[in-house]
């Protein structure tokens, strides 16, 4: 084969998470996907618990999010620091909670839909170079001591912050370190937490209790009096006393099956895209753990690449598509930088104003209201929304809950994101369905279940990761015709 040839349509190196999602989607959308994964075994290091409510929409896209919340515990509030909580039980979602499971979970669902899907998972294979032209990218790779070239149309960097992708293509990735010296371990526990999940914040530091659900806790913890190296061992008696200090309660850590210490940092590059290269997940931005944001913004960044390659790849959709993954991520990364930067530098407050905001925030924290609410909708990734043009309809652009459909034979969608898991777009409309016809390999139709509800004169054309396309109230079919060949391409012949 000529080292010019592609042997994959994508190359997608790091298998997390986000790279999972992102090589089970292109698979499911038949192309050719191979995973190069530098660890030669699955990482026993578990860092997120947290998956927010709208990763797990993404999942039920997917079928897989009933699933996941098997493995876990839902929380319909997250409690931050001291008695300052976020409220997400009000949600208008199918999902108004936190689910509480190690991200060992998601990995392994994500993993056997990638596997299932076809997708070519490469374990012990660490990229040293890459060259890209106009026609792709081809990367050398080291695997068992040999050198070897993949070659592909386009490729993603999901491979952390230590991201050698990143690096290669010389992509900067600017920004500092939140906090030093944080203690990680996983421990058992003589008493167990009042609370699935325990945060707190204290003069001494700052502490963090999950669950793995085997008896074993994950403890992160952060000693204000005793900054380390990270290269310095964690002796359990100092990570014990420091939890003990800011809990208020000695839970008994009675072991530690491995232990560890890092720095949080503060980081995102500039762009997403470098030529047919792309960034995402941690590889693109990363922050502190406050609020578990990181893995869930890192799969949806996967969700929104995800379905754009493939319509590229696919033929139907022009390569200017694939900018829009620019413009619409990066401001969600920097929204996200911001956010858990500031609730972190709260719960660490060493100055005198930043102690005092601290203590105003937990004094009112059940009565903040609206401001409450908007932080919910944040941090549960639901109140994201993507730039639509002037002039739009006011549903373009944003997330849309599960809405209701009409059932036209056995076995048919009854909801949403039911109709979203064949990875095509969804058409919602009273009438004008037929429209559609020309598109059928490219979109699903659907009436809405109450044909005298909310949308009875709208017409909503839902993109596959479930975001309005575009919308329209009585449109002529002329109109639709338009916006469909727009988002979903020429009709196929």
């Amino acid at each position: 084969m000529s080292e010019n040839q592609p042997t994959a349509d994508v190359l997608v190196v790091g298998a997390g998470p986000t790279g999972l999602l992102l090589a089970g989607d292109l698979a499911a959308a038949g192309l050719r996907v191979t995973v190069l994964e530098k660890r030669a075994a699955e990482s026993n290091l578990t860092r997120a618990f947290a998956v927010h409510a709208r990763t797990l929409e993404q999942l039920d896209a997917r079928g897989l999010a009933d699933e996941l919340i098997a493995t876990g515990q839902p929380l319909r509030s997250l409690r931050l620091f001291g008695r300052l909580r976020v409220e997400l039980g009000d949600l208008p979602t199918r999902f108004p909670f936190v689910l509480i499971t190690p991200q060992s979970h998601t990995e392994r669902l994500l993993q056997e839909r990638a596997s299932k899907a076809g997708a070519t998972l490469v374990r012990g294979a660490e990229a040293v170079g890459l060259r890209q032209d106009s026609e792709g990218v081809s990367l050398t790779v080291r695997e068992g001591g040999a050198t070897t070239t993949h070659r592909a149309r386009y490729a993603v960097g999901t491979d952390g912050v230590h991201s050698t992708v990143r690096d290669l293509l010389g992509i900067p990735f600017p920004g500092e370190s939140v906090v030093n010296s944080v203690m990680l371990a996983d421990v058992r526990l003589r008493r167990e937490p009042d609370e699935v999940l325990t945060v707190g914040a204290s003069e001494a530091g700052f502490a963090f209790l999950a669950p793995f659900g085997d008896g074993w806790y994950r403890v992160i913890a952060w000693d204000r009096a005793r900054q380390r190296p990270d290269g310095d061992p964690v002796e359990l008696s100092e990570i014990a006393e420091l939890a003990r200090a800011v809990f208020g309660v000695d839970h008994g850590f009675t072991e530690a099956r491995w232990t560890s210490r890092f720095h949080s940092d503060e980081r995102q590059v500039p762009t997403y895209r470098s030529g047919r290269v792309f960034l995402a997940g941690d590889a693109a931005h990363c922050h502190s753990p406050a609020g578990g944001q990181g893995m869930n913004t890192g799969l949806q960044d996967a969700a929104n690449l995800g379905w754009k390659l493939a319509a590229t790849l696919q033929g139907w959709a022009p390569d200017a598509l694939l900018d829009t993954y620019q413009t619409e991520r990066h401001p969600v990364g920097r929204a996200v930088l911001r956010s858990s930067g500031a609730l972190v530098r709260i719960a660490l407050a060493q100055n005198g104003p930043s102690r005092a905001l601290r203590s105003a925030l937990t004094a009112v924290a059940d009565h903040l209201g609206p401001v409450a609410e908007l932080g919910a909708k944040q941090i549960s990734g639901i109140g994201i929304s993507y730039p639509a043009p002037k002039g739009s309809h006011p549903l373009v652009g944003r997330r849309l809950p599960d809405l209701r459909l009409a059932v036209d034979r056995p076995g048919g969608p009854s909801r949403l994101y039911e109709a979203l898991r064949g990875g095509r777009a969804v058409l919602i409309s009273n009438d004008e369905l037929s429209v559609a016809d020309a598109w059928s390999e490219r979109v699903v139709t659907a009436a809405p279940a109450d044909p005298h509800g909310k949308l009875r004169d709208t017409v909503l054309l839902v993109r596959p990761d479930g975001y309005a396309a575009w919308a329209g109230v009585d449109p002529t079919r002329g109109e639709l015709r338009t916006a469909l060949a727009y988002w979903l391409g020429r009709p196929a012949d």
